[in-house]
């Protein structure tokens, strides 16, 4: 009964993060030709928005963080837009240290907008805290791969092995023997090295389709009591959905992932949960086909 009541006490903070920074622009003008540029580098924010507007009210705080509309032009450190993320990032630190919550519902925006979250929980919880990372990436490039979109570096940051001014801003890093990679099946040999070489868990589509034992086997040999979830929606089986930016073949089919994450909060307390990498297509092309027309364009 105790617990009950913990947890019906505790506070929730849905940060609403509309960043889109993070993906390179070449990433983003290559896996979505079909819409103007313009359009389509807003696509992250716009799905932000959208989770905001059709999820169930949140009866909690709320805050929405600050994201700069344009993109700064520069690459810094192997990051590009480095200032506009690290801007947002302090934002959402600031967010998070005024209420100083104990869960956090996150709706994002590209995958670094887990990064202020779960590094904030990690501060509040500790070695108590583990982190189930849903993807069809590993997110551990660093500004030495070759890829330059600060989305790809989330877990890297997570763990202490990202930019370092940038980790200078976060309050806590999680050890990577409490990282685990669900639903990984895609990435670049460079960046794919450091899952390995910083002993992070992983687990194929094909590990958990059946059932989500491993990973909560693993979860259980961790021994902590309280979890984040990130889900990066790209895990879902393109072949049924294409919910990301890129359309990624074999992954977890929508019904499996719901499992995977229900079963999770089943053995531990589920204190963190990001919806990150959503792009609402249809609605883009809406807006892109609207947007010009007499009382409604620029």
């Amino acid at each position: 009964m105790a617990e009950q009541n913990a947890a019906t006490t505790a506070t929730t903070l849905r940060l609403v993060w509309p960043q889109f920074h993070g993906a390179t622009r070449e990433n983003v003008a290559q896996l979505l030709p079909e819409l103007d540029y313009a359009t389509a580098r807003k696509g992250y924010a716009v799905g932000a928005r959208a989770l905001d507007a059709f999820l169930p009210d949140h009866t909690g705080p709320t805050e929405v963080v600050p994201a700069p509309a344009v993109d700064d032009e520069g690459t810094t450190d192997g990051i590009e837009s480095c200032q506009a993320v690290t801007r947002s990032l302090s934002s959402a630190l600031e967010l998070i240290g005024r209420h100083r919550p104990d869960r956090i519902l996150t709706l994002g925006g590209e995958c670094s907008v887990s990064v202020a979250p779960f590094s904030s929980l990690a501060e509040k919880y500790g070695d108590d805290l583990a982190v189930v990372w849903i993807d069809a990436h590993p997110d551990v490039d660093t500004p030495d791969t070759d890829y330059d979109g600060y989305h790809a570096m989330a877990v890297s940051h997570l763990t202490g092995h990202g930019d370092p001014e940038i980790g200078a801003l976060l309050p806590s890093t999680v050890d990577p023997s409490r990282i685990a990679l669900a639903g990984l099946h895609d990435w670049t040999e460079d960046a794919y090295a450091h899952v390995g070489e910083w002993g992070l868990e992983s687990f194929a589509p094909d590990d958990l389709r059946e059932s989500s034992a491993p990973l909560l086997e693993w979860l259980r040999a961790t021994g902590c009591s309280k979890v984040a979830v990130h889900l990066d929606v790209d895990v879902v089986d393109s072949d049924d959905i294409v919910l990301g930016l890129g359309a990624v073949a074999g992954g977890l089919s929508r019904a499996q992932v719901q499992r995977i994450v229900a079963d999770v909060s089943s053995v531990v307390d589920v204190v963190g949960l990001t919806a990150a990498e959503f792009i609402p297509r249809s609605l883009l092309a809406a807006v892109e086909m609207l947007d010009p027309l007499p009382l409604i364009g620029r």
